[in-house]
Parts: structure tokens; C-alpha cells; sequence
């Protein structure tokens, strides 16, 4: 996770306009997203069965059952669970991508899948 969090802060530009007209720029994020939240969802459904909680059927309920436990906060899930939504749109329809907005989550919120593993990494030694 940490090195495509690394990918991504190598590569992206600043400018929404560059990062637009630069297809190579927009799979290496898009891919290291698609990467970070799927790690994400990965360690969070071995939570969810190691503490034998109920496992969601969908991937953006997941990190919610998670919050509802008291693991993680409730804004860092919803952050992860619009994440979810993104790594969806890139799995099975990849030709109606938003590249606003995966330019706007790469440039604001890298933190969360590190903060997330941060997260459960202390939980984990409590």
C-alpha cells in the first residue's frame, strides 16, 4: 500500500489540466488507487471474519461495519467507502471514469489507506 501511495505522489501532477491530457499519469493513479483500496478492503474483511463480525455483501459497507464497531472513525470509513465506489467503477466499467475526481481523491486523500493501516495496525497490538 505504501508504495502505491508513493506511485501516485510521484506522478501526480498539480494541474487538473495536465493530469487530463497525460493518459500515462492517469493509469498510474488510477491503478495504484485501484490497488490501495482493494488492500484496503482485503484488510478490512479479514477484520470484520477474524473478529467474526458480519461480512457485507458490499464492498462499500464494509469499512461502515467496521465504524459501527468502534474500529475505525466514522469519517475515515466514509472516506474509504467512497473509495470502494471508485474501485468498482474502475473493475467493471472503466470507460465512464471521472477523471476529476479520481485527480481530486489522489490529491486529498493518499492519508487514508495509510492512516487505515496506522489504524488497525494499533488495534491490532491492543
Amino acid at each position: 500500500m505504501r508504495d502505491s501511495v508513493a506511485r501516485i505522489r510521484a506522478v501526480l501532477p498539480a494541474s487538473l489540466e495536465v493530469f487530463r491530457g497525460d493518459r500515462t499519469v492517469r493509469e498510474v493513479v488510477i491503478l495504484n488507487l485501484f490497488v490501495a483500496v482493494q488492500e484496503c478492503l482485503s484488510l478490512a474483511t479479514h477484520w470484520l471474519s477474524d473478529a467474526g463480525w458480519e461480512v457485507p455483501q458490499s464492498y462499500r459497507e464494509v469499512f461502515r461495519v467496521l465504524s459501527d464497531h468502534g474500529v475505525i472513525e466514522p469519517e475515515l470509513a466514509a472516506r474509504l467507502a467512497s473509495g470502494a465506489g471508485l474501485r468498482n467503477l474502475v473493475a467493471h466499467q472503466y470507460g465512464v471514469l471521472d477523471w476529476d475526481r479520481i485527480h481530486e481523491m489522489a490529491s486529498t486523500r493518499l492519508e487514508d489507506p495509510l492512516t487505515f493501516c496506522a489504524v488497525l495496525s494499533q488495534r491490532a497490538s491492543e
